[in-house]
């Protein structure tokens, strides 16, 4: 099963220095039966893009609850056995957890398959954007503009190799 772990660039330059993607279990997102009946499709690459969204939109709650974290967001993509991975009963239901699993076991950052990041572009917007979160979640609707501004960036695809890049370690 493909699944869609948030982070922050801090996150992720820990993950590439311990190997791991934290600690279990991972909170992650998938194409799981909610997502599917709520996105209304059968195409597994809309149903994906919809998971790496709702993770994109975690990255962005990570960034909101670390203020020194540079402003782009994360997400990495990796593949785990399915029975690695299991949506929270207690969460199933709850809009704002939709798509989302918990991952348990060691998760190898060597296992990715690729990694999202926003553009440098995006930092203005994704800094608005995690100001407004909070504001937001309350009902706010010009506050919910904001956020869905940094939606209107799309993640960039690395490959896994350029972590070191992406995380200021050199290559």
């Amino acid at each position: 099963m493909r699944v869609y772990v948030p982070l922050t660039l801090p996150g992720l330059a820990e993950a590439h220095k311990t190997g791991e993607l934290g600690a279990e279990p991972i909170v992650a997102y998938a194409v799981t039966p909610a997502l599917r009946e709520w996105y209304l499709s059968d195409d597994i690459e809309e149903l994906e893009y919809a998971a790496l969204s709702r993770a994109a939109l975690a990255s962005l709650r990570l960034l909101a609850a670390d203020p020194g974290a540079p402003r782009r967001r994360v997400v990495v993509a990796v593949d785990v056995a399915d029975r690695a991975a299991a949506v929270d009963p207690d969460r199933g239901l709850d809009p704002v957890a939709l798509g989302e699993v918990r991952v348990t076991g060691a998760v190898r950052l060597a296992k990715a398959a690729a990694v999202h990041v926003d553009a440098g572009d995006a930092e203005a917007d994704v800094t608005a954007a995690a100001q407004a979160l909070a504001a937001a979640d309350g009902g706010d609707d010009d506050a919910q503009f904001v956020v869905d501004g940094a939606e209107d960036h799309e993640l960039l695809w690395f490959a896994p190799q350029e972590i070191p890049n992406l995380v200021g370690s050199g290559g």
